[in-house]
């Protein structure tokens, strides 16, 4: 594997400086949800219950404003739909650690509504940035640094709680946020090609470009996000739950760390190789590849299984970016990625309670299973989906006298994959 596709885009300073950017901003996401649970659990005296119900609040904000807050960046631009979330963020997380239950969980869907959208600014920006041939590796890249942001994040998240104190931990996290935010407005990294040419330009508003949500090729493609997110989900539960019951606890840390390690490996040879890969198909891949550690009856065959099942998983990722990116005109990059989002979340959200029944219910291998057998369903239903658009399509062009067209959506960059 060579690793010069990625030297050349480090050597832009432009996009280093956004890398750069994005791999720290990313960090107090990471560390949040843990974050939040220890301070919920040790400091407020609550139960894991009650800790849970604050990352349900922030994750639901977190579904409902990523698509407000991606539409607002198309819109009126960056630094203009930046300022009123780094001014409520502020105020959130500097209260945070002083609210009582009731208004934390309040505190938290606020939060999670006005969360700064790093993950979608930094993609829609690459997609600016880089030229088309190159956009599969700089995803790639994108995912990887994902990657090793949740690699670090919750170890430093625990780190400042334990060895400091949950309310730190909480103003860290807060002001990581806000410096965060603060940084991409100074930064001002260009989320539209007229800004990349010409930073004085300044961003027209838009408002009749057709919604995303019409494209069968985007509900597709967040099938695919959504199923991910949900196999990985089911992943770390397992992982938690199988090494429990095999009284490994102790290994439950470096298993996940080589998992993620896998995850970057796959990323990594994805984003340098030349062949492009439908976005479906690898999930479906990491899909059906994650079946074997419902198997796996030690702790280093657990390892094995899910290093083999996370080699999809940056992959996946990338390029369900790259496919929302090719499917939807620019002036709608931050709406649909803001969808990309809430699609994830969504399979978070829905996973973990429906793994954690069939845990209990059943076995601490069915984390795995069900977590597999889902993602192979929604993987297939959006499969049969496109199949069923593109049949149509045919019969219409068919009868019309002329063939059939299957390719990128409008204003797609050359040489993007279609979704399939």
């Amino acid at each position: 594997m060579s690793l010069s596709p990625y030297a050349r885009l480090l050597a832009r300073p432009e996009i280093l400086r956004l890398v750069l950017v994005g791999l720290v901003a990313r960090l107090p996401h990471a560390a949040t949800g843990v974050v939040v649970t220890l301070h919920v659990t040790s400091t407020l005296g609550h139960s894991y219950a009650a800790a849970g119900v604050v990352t349900a609040a922030m994750t639901i904000g977190m579904a409902i404003g990523a698509p407000w807050r991606g539409r607002r960046v198309d819109r009126i631009g960056l630094r203009r739909a930046l300022v009123p979330t780094v001014l409520v963020e502020s105020a959130v997380w500097i209260a945070a650690p002083h609210l009582p239950y009731r208004l934390l969980v309040v505190a938290a869907f606020v939060a999670g509504v006005f969360l700064v959208p790093v993950f979608s600014i930094v993609r829609q920006s690459l997609a600016v940035l880089v030229p088309p041939a190159e956009q599969k590796t700089a995803y790639a890249l994108d995912s990887v640094c994902t990657e090793l942001t949740f690699m670090l994040g919750p170890v430093l998240g625990v780190l400042l709680a334990t060895q400091v104190s949950t309310a730190v931990a909480l103003l860290t996290i807060g002001a990581s946020t806000v410096g965060a935010g603060v940084v991409l407005l100074w930064t001002d990294p260009p989320t539209r090609s007229e800004q990349a040419l010409d930073l004085s330009v300044p961003v027209a508003p838009v408002t009749a470009d057709r919604s995303p949500l019409r494209s069968p090729q985007v509900w597709a493609t967040l099938a695919a996000g959504t199923a991910a997110s949900l196999v990985l989900t089911g992943t770390d539960l397992g992982i938690v739950a199988q090494l429990q019951h095999l009284g490994a606890s102790e290994s439950i840390g470096w298993v996940i760390a080589v998992w993620a390690f896998g995850s970057v490996i796959g990323g990594l040879v994805y984003g340098a190789s030349h062949r492009t890969v439908p976005p479906l198909a690898l999930v479906l891949a990491m899909s059906v590849l994650t079946i074997p550690a419902a198997f796996a009856s030690s702790v280093w065959t657990v390892a094995v299984a899910v290093v083999v099942a996370g080699l999809f998983c940056a992959p996946a990722l990338s390029s369900i970016t790259a496919a929302l990116v090719a499917a939807v005109p620019e002036s709608r990059r931050g709406e649909v990625l803001g969808w990309s989002g809430t699609a994830s979340t969504l399979g978070g959200s829905l996973g973990a309670p429906l793994i954690g029944v069939a845990i209990d219910r059943a076995s601490p291998q069915a984390g795995f299973l069900v977590s597999a057998l889902v993602g192979v369903v929604l993987t297939a239903a959006g499969l049969a989906l496109l199949g069923s658009v593109r049949a149509r399509r045919g019969t219409s062009t068919g009868s019309a006298g002329g063939p059939a067209t299957t390719g990128p959506t409008r204003d797609a960059p050359t040489g993007a994959a279609e979704v399939s």
